[in-house]
């Protein structure tokens, strides 16, 4: 079993990125700047700003945190979004996701400009890349696709089997897996919780990818032999015998799982860190679409 280092291999696209940075900045080029929105003060979230900031400064890039109360008004929020988007020193910005319940998601997405859309949200961005077309590709799937080119996973001809049908994740992930391309050309099935015959599907699949949202919802008995396995599901539960009181987990039962398949990617320290370094690799791509 070959374990699927995101953590490493997000490293490796840091290194080559601050490369490429450095070059930007010796020929007198623009340095990529990536600006992130943050509403409110919960705690994941900060922690994931934090950890995209601080990609950032590996990289070189400059960066800007912009947080808001958690009570602002969606009308304040889309003027900041309004702001950003003609803010020519910013090349890319996110907004952090979720956002508190009184502000609409999906208006938030479709404000940002596609041009700046560095998570690949925005309508005309998913377009594209449904066309393979040169545009912001989601970050987690992308991220996905990067590992799997690098550990040279053969995708062409296989079955891929994809868990969820979220709009960040599995729907993306699908359309990717089956465009033609390295990784792509595989012929997908995308499913979800309320699939019949959702095992008997799961163990078909050469590659299976889960993004269902749920601790530990792949079982050894869902997995061929050999199969790949990556598990996208990041949970928080309580454990006792860790410091911190809690330990995390992915969508898939790791330690049975691993047993039978030819790859598999841990939680934590798999796609969470590919997530980041797909957001750096769209976010010096913004310099070049410019």
């Amino acid at each position: 079993m070959v374990l699927l280092d995101g953590k490493k291999t997000a490293q490796d696209i840091q290194l080559e990125i601050a490369e490429k940075v450095k070059c930007l900045k010796a020929d007198g080029k623009k340095t990529p700047h990536l600006a992130a929105i943050l509403v409110g003060g919960d705690g994941a979230s900060l922690t994931y700003v934090n950890a995209k900031v601080k990609a950032c400064e590996k990289v070189g890039f400059e960066s800007t945190l912009v947080h808001i109360d958690a009570t602002t008004s969606e009308e304040d929020l889309l003027n900041k979004i309004d702001e950003l988007n003609n803010d020519d020193a910013i090349d890319g910005f996110i907004v952090q996701l979720p956002l508190p319940k009184h502000i609409d998601e999906a208006k938030v997405t479709l404000a940002v400009s596609p041009r700046k859309d560095v998570d690949g949200f925005h309508p005309e961005n998913i377009g594209k890349m449904c066309l393979n077309l040169p545009t912001f590709l989601p970050a987690t799937p992308n991220g996905v696709l990067e590992m799997l080119k690098r550990y040279n996973i053969e995708t062409s001809g296989k079955h891929c089997v994809v868990i969820g049908r979220s709009h960040i994740v599995g729907s993306p992930m699908s359309i990717l897996m089956a465009r033609n391309g390295n990784p792509g050309n595989a012929t997908v099935t995308l499913t979800h919780s309320r699939t019949s015959n959702l095992k008997e599907i799961c163990a078909t699949a050469d590659i299976l990818i889960a993004a269902v949202g749920r601790p530990l919802f792949v079982t050894a008995d869902m997995v061929k032999e050999g199969a790949v396995v990556v598990d996208v599901g990041i949970h928080r539960v309580e454990d006792s015998s860790k410091k911190s009181g809690f330990k995390l987990i992915g969508d898939v039962d790791f330690a049975n799982v691993s047993e039978k398949c030819s790859h598999i990617s841990p939680v934590p320290g798999g796609v969470g860190p590919m997530t980041i370094a797909s957001l750096m690799m769209n976010t010096l791509s913004a310099i070049e679409l410019k």
